[in-house]
């Protein structure tokens, strides 16, 4: 069964709402984004989630300590970094780690190898930002990631071409965040419901 990740949560009831929905993991942006939140944020949103669900940070090149404070301030128990950071540094974390790799062609996996993490997010390429782009890529070439490990397909998904994604790629998850919104950072809830629904209905 393909897992469901619902990204850029900066809201209690949007969390909530997603956790009824289906979701198994929510994500809380702490780099640079529309859909940022602060240390408290975060905390009093994961205060109310499950324990059951999956909460993943996502990080750009920061800091060592920075994230370490994250973690100890608000509970996440999933690391996604989608920066350039190295192999070494996604490994001196003791809770999983998802690494990104925005995809423009085949050589944007060449990297992949080199990285010993929990599962592989792969993110359409824009050249000025990190994610958050709501354009998807070519999906024939999760393929080949595919053979580094789990991944999660993320960049353009919605209620009308989640179902083809999982089709073509077989992916250990999905991950939405433009796609069930009404405003960056704000979740549609109609939307959500339905790419939820459609997600699992296959």
């Amino acid at each position: 069964m393909t897992r469901i990740k619902v990204c850029g949560i900066t809201r209690i009831a949007d969390a909530l709402q997603a956790v009824k929905y289906g979701a198994d993991f929510l994500g809380f942006i702490f780099a640079d984004s529309p859909r940022r939140v602060s240390v408290e944020q975060a905390a009093r949103i994961i205060a109310e989630i499950p324990d059951s669900i999956g909460k993943v940070g996502v990080f750009l090149n920061h800091p060592y300590d920075f994230v370490k404070e994250i973690i100890k301030e608000t509970g996440i128990n999933y690391l996604q970094f989608h920066g350039s950071e190295s192999p070494e540094y996604c490994q001196e974390f003791r809770l999983p780690v998802i690494k990104a790799f925005r995809v423009r062609d085949e050589k944007s996996l060449v990297g992949l190898g080199c990285y010993q993490t929990a599962v592989y997010l792969l993110d359409s390429f824009h050249p000025d930002r990190a994610g958050g782009t709501g354009k998807t890529f070519d999906w024939q070439l999760a393929a080949k990631a595919a053979e580094y490990g789990k991944i999660i397909i993320a960049g353009g998904l919605n209620e009308e071409n989640v179902q083809k994604a999982i089709h073509l790629t077989r992916p250990f998850a999905v991950d939405v965040s433009s796609g069930i919104e009404k405003s960056p950072g704000i979740k549609d809830k109609l939307k959500m419901k339905r790419f939820i629904e459609k997600a699992k209905d296959r």
